[in-house]
């Protein structure tokens, strides 16, 4: 049993950590931004140096093109990282983005989506996994569970081992790359939902296609063929499809503002 002033101690680290998503939901994050942009930086430089990159440059424009509008619309800590894109020549239809900035996508996604309005569903939900701290809350809450940082110290510090490694990636949301794969809560799926439709929407995209994208994904897993990696993390396809087309029509305002204000992306 801890003493009372190892406990207080504990008790008083946890109250402070206590923050706030953008939602207005109550988080513990125990470990700092700092490190969890360090670490979403190195595991986005070890995808570069080990994926194969797309060399198809009209994909990794309308890709930029996409991040751009988007990062325009958040609020300025975020907007202030340095955000850059990569794309994966990889056939599984997925898409990440890592603490820090980094956002990655795979050709495979490029048949699913099939404009730029449904492209910026997919890539506004995966900004909407960083800037709720979705990679924070879930190393967070490993450290609590093993009652250490060792996982985190290891990782930033460069000692990890290879499962450590694997761990740390899964846990910042990017393990469908390396084969490690550890879906996001379906509160953080919810969540970043509800960021990445509203945000697409104040940047002159069309939320109604966020619906449409994921009965795109729905349709392309029929005929027996296998799931595409992306449908394959995200739970309750058809209900998550029902909920973003029922709230399309609450962010026709915000879209509709943001084409008066001239906020017309064509990424292509």
């Amino acid at each position: 049993m801890l003493p009372r002033i190892m406990l207080a101690a504990v008790l008083l680290a946890l109250l402070a950590a206590c923050a706030t998503s953008p939602t207005g939901r109550r988080q513990l994050l125990v470990v700092s931004d700092a490190e969890v942009n360090q670490m979403g930086l190195a595991t986005f430089q070890q995808m570069k140096a080990t994926d194969k990159l797309s060399t198809d440059a009209k994909k990794r424009a309308t890709a930029e093109c996409i991040v751009g509008h988007l990062v325009r619309q958040l609020p300025e800590q975020w907007q202030a990282y340095q955000w850059e894109v990569q794309v994966f020549a990889i056939d599984s239809a997925n898409a990440f983005a890592l603490p820090g900035g980094k956002v990655g996508l795979n050709t495979g996604l490029f048949r699913v989506a099939s404009n730029q309005d449904q492209l910026a569903a997919v890539i506004g939900h995966e900004i909407g996994h960083v800037i709720a701290r979705h990679s924070n809350e879930r190393l967070s809450q490993s450290v609590l569970a093993e009652a250490g940082t060792s996982l985190v110290g290891a990782y930033v510090g460069r000692n990890a081992s290879p499962d450590q490694v694997k761990q740390v990636v899964a846990l910042l949301g990017a393990g469908t790359q390396v084969g490690v794969l550890l879906p996001y809560s379906r509160l953080h799926e919810s969540e970043a939902d509800r960021i990445g439709q509203e945000l697409m929407a104040k940047a002159g995209f069309d939320p109604r296609e966020a619906a449409t994208l994921w009965e795109n994904m729905i349709r392309a897993s029929g005929g027996g063929a296998s799931p595409p990696r992306l449908l394959s993390t995200h739970p309750d396809s058809g209900q998550r499809a029902a909920v973003l087309k029922q709230n399309a029509p609450q962010l026709m305002n915000d879209y509709n503002a943001a084409r008066s204000a001239g906020r017309s992306p064509r990424c292509g």
